[in-house]
């Protein structure tokens, strides 16, 4: 069963009449919920995991809990999982002469290692549904070079190469992708967006001359989730407007 803290109704949710759900880390926000609300208008099965009890609307089941101090039990979790994606990311930008050496292992712990444990958790529930997918999230800073971004550039490096290493062990029966969005419309970019001039500088550096909304980038992981990408692994795919290309 999955055990719920703040609603213990849902505790009591029978796992084995579903035919394997899709578990979203992080899905109670931003783009891990835009996700989760796409899924469910599909029709899909969905479990969120999040720091709040605030779960979308439709959920089968939602877990309150904080990954990185409580982990993923994954013996709550159901026999067969039909996708993962870990969706809880970090946008700590300081200069070079304040940042800490802690910064960087914080945002390592958050992107990274949040990431490497769950995949570590379900990765043999998700090897009983041939072509599950698994989605991490990435930023554009990786790939182009950007003042500030030291912690997260260095901590989503790593979740990109997360993504490679483990499409290939995980292969031929788990598919696992990235995606690297520009700055997004999301309650972790509030305060880059928090004034019209803010908002109307950060659209003039992109191509397209905007920022990005949540459910744009929730519709690329729907799509990375679903069978239409079974021929697709090992990528880290830029939604952003442009900016890494152009």
């Amino acid at each position: 069963m999955f055990t719920n803290r703040s609603e213990p109704r849902t505790a009591h949710v029978c796992f084995t009449r579903v035919s394997h759900p899709i578990l979203l880390i992080g899905g109670t926000h931003g783009i891990g919920r835009a996700l989760a609300e796409q899924l469910i208008a599909e029709g899909k099965s969905v479990i969120t995991v999040g720091r709040t009890a605030d779960a979308p609307a439709g959920v089968l089941a939602h877990w309150q809990r904080d990954i990185l101090a409580d982990g993923l039990q994954a013996d709550l979790l159901p026999e067969a999982l039909g996708g993962l994606a870990y969706c809880p990311g970090s946008i700590e930008l300081k200069p070079l002469r304040a940042l800490k050496a802690d910064d960087l292992r914080a945002a390592f712990e958050l992107n990274a290692i949040g990431a490497f444990s769950a995949i570590q958790a379900c990765a043999e529930r998700l090897k009983k549904n041939p072509g599950a997918g698994i989605v991490l999230f990435s930023t554009v800073a990786v790939q182009r070079g950007m003042a500030f971004h030291a912690s997260v550039a260095a901590a989503k490096g790593a979740v990109e190469g997360l993504t490679r290493a483990l499409a290939a062990e995980l292969a031929p029966g788990v598919r696992v992708n990235c995606i690297a969005p520009s700055l997004t419309r999301t309650p972790l970019a509030e305060k880059l967006l928090s004034t019209p001039e803010r908002e109307a500088a950060s659209a003039e550096r992109h191509p397209l001359k905007r920022v990005g909304e949540a459910d744009e980038v929730g519709a690329m992981a729907a799509f990375l989730l679903s069978e239409q990408a079974r021929w697709i692994t090992g990528q880290v795919i830029g939604v952003d407007g442009g900016m890494s290309a152009i």
